[in-house]
């Protein structure tokens, strides 16, 4: 039964109450859905997974017990449903999620199609279930985001409460899973809004609590890693965690590129796109052969990391290992989130580095499980660079407080060196890779995707070098434009002939014939090529306050093959502004 659309002049402040209130009462349906959201999303990868394996319990122990061949096909099986259903279904399904949230609230309002939340908890579920070495955190960050923006299109909200309400999906999901109501705030607040305002910060945190009163409820108040307490043992060593702070950023800068880089592998594979996550399926089940911790969420390997039985040698190859088995299985199509794979980085990082510091130096420094507790925050802070988000998860995950010191100072150093190395987050990279620069704003952005040779005017009106004044006054008292290309005698582009350089000259009888366009024209052409985008183009007409811009071959700045003016660009910007529905469209689906 499909609900009766509220009329677009609807204001929920006509009510009777105040602003605060409103969104307080928003802030809490919205946590209720992304509450029961991450539980049905829990129960839905157990689903799968129980239909795959046979059971739901850790993949790592369930594993071994099965021959090798169904070790390889049950992966590529998952992959075989998730590839059709997400290119058919949702695209934006694909990957891990987090950063289509984030585009939909810096340039689309908030607005999030009402299907993602069905596809992108189906393929997650399915990729996860049958042993997609990704995470839940993405995708219930998506779920919950698509929850809050479809509340937000019933209810015909403002694009500012818009955002806000995604917002509160993306935290509810977040505290939800991993019973974290601090942290899930905070990665709404510092990586999906960027705002910490008290009209933001308020709903945040209802729907935040809202979620984890639910989750607790239905599954225990525990937190989603079972260590031993950790401490400082000395003063001595701050400098081993800041070395180890140093070296997660290492790795969280080579998980992105490694990430990044299959995609791209896997993109320029001549074979049908939603037929892809078989390879990736398994290629993984492949590796899963030498190691089975890389299937599924991994949490059950970070537990033995972290309780310090894990060897050396387990630990060092697991990290490469992951890096690639996360890639594949996001690259080829696959659905679920880097988060769990950035904690499981850090936990046999911090591992294996607290290994050899406590091998050297046993008298001043903890056992390596503190050191991978520091790390698995340092990875994420390094790749996601939120380190006030990897700081409080961690915290809330473990419910340590002991190791709060070499936490704060190891993730802030992971994250400033992974920021050196790398400007942009794993976020923010897959942003920039569609031309898309959140930080830029919605114009710049839209500008951005629109090359020059959508927009050119390929009929130009061009003068020759020995025209007179005489003869250029009949053309422009004809023409549309101002300001004319002019070009040699074998049709080469030498000059720009604007309104200031003739104003004077064109009108003086005495100069009629004595003085010609080549005399006249400004020989430094500012030009755009056809690869070009608009936003470029539009800086370089600002800042001379051109009227147009010839447009020229790449290969050959001199051959003209058409010119761009101001009001082509902003008629462009117009029209995709309307196409690309930056504005919510009440009533799609």
């Amino acid at each position: 039964m499909k609900l009766p659309a509220l009329p677009n002049s609807l204001s929920l402040s006509r009510l009777g109450t105040n602003e605060h209130t409103i969104m307080a009462v928003l802030a809490f349906a919205v946590g209720i859905g992304g509450g029961y959201g991450a539980i049905g999303f829990r129960h839905l990868i157990d689903f799968f997974q129980s239909i795959a394996y046979g059971s739901s319990e850790s993949l790592l122990e369930v594993v071994k017990t099965l021959p090798w061949y169904l070790r390889i096909l049950l992966p590529a099986l998952g992959g075989m449903v998730v590839g059709p259903l997400v290119y058919f279904g949702a695209r934006e399904a694909k990957g891990h999620g987090v950063p289509e949230v984030m585009e939909a609230v810096a340039l689309r309002n908030g607005f999030i199609r009402k299907r993602v939340v069905v596809i992108k908890s189906l393929a997650s579920a399915i990729t996860i279930g049958t042993g997609g070495s990704v995470g839940r955190e993405g995708p219930i960050v998506q779920i919950g985001s698509a929850i809050g923006s479809t509340i937000g299109q019933l209810l015909h909200v403002s694009a500012d409460r818009m955002k806000i309400l995604v917002g509160c999906g993306a935290a509810a999901g977040i505290a939800a899973t991993f019973n974290a109501p601090i942290a899930g705030s905070m990665f709404a607040l510092e990586i999906i809004l960027g705002d910490f305002g008290l009209a933001t910060f308020s709903p945040i945190i209802i729907s935040s609590v809202t979620a984890t009163a639910i989750s607790r409820h239905y599954l225990g108040d525990f937190p989603a890693f079972l260590v031993p307490q950790h401490k400082m043992v000395s003063f001595w060593e701050f400098p081993f965690y800041l070395g180890l702070g140093l070296f997660c950023a290492v790795i969280a800068v080579i998980f992105i590129k490694v990430l990044y880089r299959t995609e791209d592998i896997f993109d320029e594979l001549k074979f049908p796109e939603y037929l892809k996550a078989i390879l990736g399926g398994a290629a993984l089940g492949a590796m899963s052969l030498l190691f089975p911790h890389l299937l599924g969420v991994g949490y059950g390997a970070i537990d033995q990391a972290l309780m310090g039985l894990s060897a050396w040698w387990v630990l060092l190859l697991l990290i490469p290992f992951k890096i690639l088995a996360t890639s594949i299985t996001i690259g080829s199509g696959g659905s679920g989130g880097i988060f769990a794979p950035s904690l499981f980085l850090g936990a046999m990082a911090g591992s294996l580095f607290g290994m050899g510091v406590h091998t050297l130096f046993p008298e001043l420094t903890a056992t390596p499980g503190a050191y991978g507790l520091v790390g698995m925050a340092a990875v994420v802070g390094g790749t996601t660079h939120g380190p006030l988000t990897a700081i409080l998860i961690i915290f809330e995950m473990t419910g340590d407080y002991k190791i709060i010191l070499p936490l704060m100072t190891t993730c802030i150093i992971s994250t400033v060196a992974g920021r050196q190395m790398m400007r942009e987050s794993i976020y923010t990279l897959k942003l920039i890779r569609r031309g898309i620069d959140i930080r830029a704003g919605k114009e710049v952005n839209v500008l951005k995707s629109i090359p020059v040779k959508e927009v050119m005017n390929p009929n130009v009106e061009t003068l020759t070098e020995s025209l007179t004044m005489e003869q250029l006054a009949d053309i422009v008292s004809k023409s549309k434009h101002n300001s004319f290309p002019v070009l040699d005698e074998d049709g080469n582009l030498t000059g720009m002939l604007s309104y200031i350089d003739y104003r004077d000259a064109v009108f003086d009888e005495n100069l009629k014939d004595l003085v010609v366009v080549k005399e006249l024209a400004s020989s430094k052409v500012v030009t755009v090529t056809l690869d070009d985008n608009l936003f470029d183009a539009l800086e370089k007409i600002s800042v001379r306050d051109f009227s147009l811009l010839p447009v020229v071959d790449s290969n050959n700045p001199k051959k003209l093959i058409g010119i761009l003016t101001r009001r082509d660009i902003i008629g462009a910007y117009t029209r995709a502004v309307v196409k690309k529905s930056l504005f919510i469209r009440p009533g799609e689906k």
